[in-house]
């Protein structure tokens, strides 16, 4: 079977699959427009609040639990298309939850931060489809509580929280981006 390829080997054998260079295209263009909606809440983030570089709020990063998913499954080097998927999806869920926080921050941006939820959601519905198509093992997550937002110290800690989620979540969409790019390469 074709999808027994895809663990730990190139996937030639999909390469020509044309559903799935399909799907390849829609979510690398999809994965594009979610990162220019979080680069958009950067600017927000930098101009409203002034906080614009990283290496400035080091310090203070540390006094926070902020999230940071890692995708080593996704990088060339170590790179697996299931355990790639699998992290991608469920990185998406856990920066869908974190954007509780862009709202409670930005609250005139409610409306970009919704459709960036929605987007996240849509590409986790797309991702875990075509793995269903392909035969991989998925992971079906319940259904969205509402999301809470976690209590911060001062206002300032919760705009650098923020602030590092955004980093975050762009340099995790960089790698999902890439792993995509990549399969559709092979």
């Amino acid at each position: 079977a074709p999808w027994q390829a895809l663990y730990g080997a190139p996937l030639m054998e999909l390469s020509g699959d044309q559903d799935f260079q399909l799907f390849l295209q829609r979510n690398l263009e999809f994965t594009r427009k979610i990162r220019g909606d979080v680069a958009a809440l950067q600017r927000v983030v930098c101009d409203t609040f002034q906080l614009c570089k990283e290496d400035e709020l080091q310090l203070v990063r540390q006094d926070l639990d902020i999230t940071h998913v890692p995708l080593e499954q996704c990088h060339k080097h170590t790179f697996q298309a299931e355990p790639c998927f699998s992290q991608i999806r469920a990185g998406l869920r856990v920066y869908h939850g974190s954007l509780a926080t862009i709202q409670a921050l930005l609250p005139g941006h409610t409306g970009l931060v919704e459709t960036l939820q929605l987007d996240m959601a849509n590409l986790s519905s797309n991702i875990q489809q075509q793995m269903e198509d392909l035969g991989l093992a998925t992971v079906t997550y319940p259904s969205e509580n509402q999301d809470s937002v976690p209590t911060f110290s001062t206002q300032f800690h919760q705009q650098v929280s923020g602030f590092f989620i955004l980093a975050n979540f762009q340099r995790f969409l960089e790698t999902a981006y890439r792993a995509l790019r990549h399969l559709a390469s092979l």
